[in-house]
This record gives C-alpha cells, structure tokens and sequence, in this order.
C-alpha cells in the first residue's frame, strides 16, 4: 500500500496528509507572490520566458477563442494570449492561491491588458466552469504542486470543448548528463537565491523537491491518456529540464 493509498501525499520530499498538502502549498506561494516575477527571471536566467512564448506558439490560438490560464499566477501566459484572441475572445485566468491571483490581476491592471482577461479562483481538481466550455487550456508550473493529478486532467478534459487542445508546461526529468548540475543548482544554489532575493529559502528548497517528485515525461504522458485525452505528444525544452505535453480533446 502506498502513502497516497493511507491518505498521504508528498510535500517536496515530506510526506503530509492529503489534506493538509493545499494549504502548504497555498502558504508557499503566498509567500513568494511578491517576488515570482523576479525569482523567475533569476532563477531561470530568463529561459522561462523562452518556454512560454513556445507554449503560447503551440496553442494556436486565434480570434474569437475562450482560453483557461489554469494556475496562471501572475499572468505571463494571459498576457501573451488576450491580444491574439481580439475583442470577441477571452483568456481566463484562474488560480487557487489568492497572493498569485492579485498579484497578475495588479499586474495586468498596470499593463492595461485586461479587456478580455477573467480572474477566477478556483482549484484545479474541482474547476468552477461549464463543461466543454474552452478550446485551449494551459497550465504552466502548476500542475507538480496538484494533490490529486488524475483528477485535475480529467476535470481539464471535461471543461474542453471537442477538439480542444490542452498544453501543459512543467519541469521535468532531464537528461541524464545534465543530472549532476542540475541536482547541484536546484539543491544548493535555489535556496540560497531564494534567501538572497526573496528572504525565503524554504519556499525554493520545496520548488526544487517537488520537481523531483512530479512525473516524468512519459509517465505524464500516460497520465493524461488515462484522463480520457488524445493525440498525447511531448517536447523537451532545454534538455528535459521543462516538458511541453500537448493533447487534444474529442
């Protein structure tokens, strides 16, 4: 029997109570809010902004369209889609943590992109909308801190509309020359930049455990095939340490 099957789920490398694992995770980023647009820009070296601009690329959105930002925290991904939808589409942008939600919505507000951006807040495993309601849905670095993936796919899956396209962007497993380097940077070096700029180390010491912890590539891939989701393909970016799934709905 594993942890998950006596009603236990994983906190980085801490094993927690399923139901305790949201709200650590919510006072996680409560507490990095403020500073997540920079963190990621150091943490990163940028790249991050590489990677979202190819998911947006792989979207294809085009006017007219409903778009779910899912975990869309500060509002990267939001931001890039609103102008491509034109006056008649519409992004909406929805997180679980309220600090990231107000945090993109001030943001946005100052960047005067807000014409056709939504803010909900809502969870991931229980989606307040319609079904069949959107025809692409994103969610970049969310989904490793879901408690329950299966059924956030599968709720991702329900609130598609046919011939919908999902894209989830996520850290990843990379390749296995990169693996010492890796393991150096994200055990050593994120923390300390995460104390450095951001005055929490604990926040980006669990960043770097729950990547350890999401699943790899294929395991994912065949996670959201489970879900009920079609045509599943994945890229790697920057040598596995991002993946970029892709899938459709029919």
């Amino acid at each position: 029997m594993t942890e998950e099957d006596r009603g236990n789920t994983h906190f980085g490398f801490e094993t927690v109570p399923e139901d305790e694992k949201a709200t650590r995770v919510g006072q996680v980023f409560h507490s990095v809010a403020q500073n997540y647009d920079l963190m990621n820009d150091v943490m990163s070296l940028g790249i991050h902004r590489l990677w979202k601009r190819r998911t947006v690329e792989r979207a294809a959105v085009r006017p007219g369209m409903q778009v779910l930002d899912l975990a869309g925290g500060t509002g990267d991904l939001a931001a890039a889609f609103a102008p491509r939808l034109g006056p008649r589409g519409r992004v909406t942008l929805c997180d679980i943590n309220a600090s990231m939600l107000v945090a993109g919505r001030d943001r946005l507000l100052d960047q005067g992109q807000v014409a056709n951006i939504d803010f909900v807040q809502g969870n991931a495993e229980f989606l307040p909308f319609p079904d069949e309601h959107f025809d692409r849905l994103t969610i970049a670095f969310g989904l490793r801190n879901v408690t329950h993936k299966e059924r956030a796919l599968a709720e991702m899956r329900r609130v598609l509309k046919a011939g919908g396209r999902l894209l989830v962007l996520e850290f990843s497993h990379p390749i296995a020359p990169m693996r010492p380097f890796y393991d150096l940077y994200s055990f050593k070096m994120l923390p300390l930049m995460g104390r450095l700029i951001a005055r929490d180390a604990d926040s980006y010491r669990y960043l770097a455990e729950s990547i350890r912890m999401h699943p790899d590539q294929e395991t994912l891939a065949g996670m959201m095939r489970d879900a009920g989701l079609e045509q599943v393909q994945y890229e790697n970016l920057t040598g596995g340490v991002v993946a970029l799934h892709r899938a459709t709905r029919f």
